[in-house]
């Protein structure tokens, strides 16, 4: 299963902002800051993770609906996919 482009750009940007607020994590980490405010940004950052995998399944799925698999990909059975969003869970 490749993803869709549209797809994949929307998840690299999710990516890409989780790993800038990773990045402010280290810092205030590295400053002493506040645990309060640590875990508030660890959740964001968890949160912006689980979203871009939720958007890569969701893509999968609708490939899988729509057939539009290539000839070089085997189509994922409803048992792989279930496995991969459970894998987020």
């Amino acid at each position: 299963m490749k993803v869709e482009e549209e797809a994949a750009a929307a998840v690299l940007n999710r990516l890409r902002r989780a790993q800038g607020q990773l990045t402010g994590v280290i810092a205030m980490m590295e400053a002493g800051r506040d645990c309060r405010d640590v875990v508030t940004q660890l959740a964001a950052v968890s949160r912006a993770l689980d979203r871009a995998g939720f958007k890569v399944v969701a893509s999968g799925m609708r490939q899988c609906m729509s057939e539009e698999q290539s000839a070089d990909s085997a189509p994922l059975t409803e048992q792989e996919l279930e496995k991969l969003f459970l894998a987020l869970a």
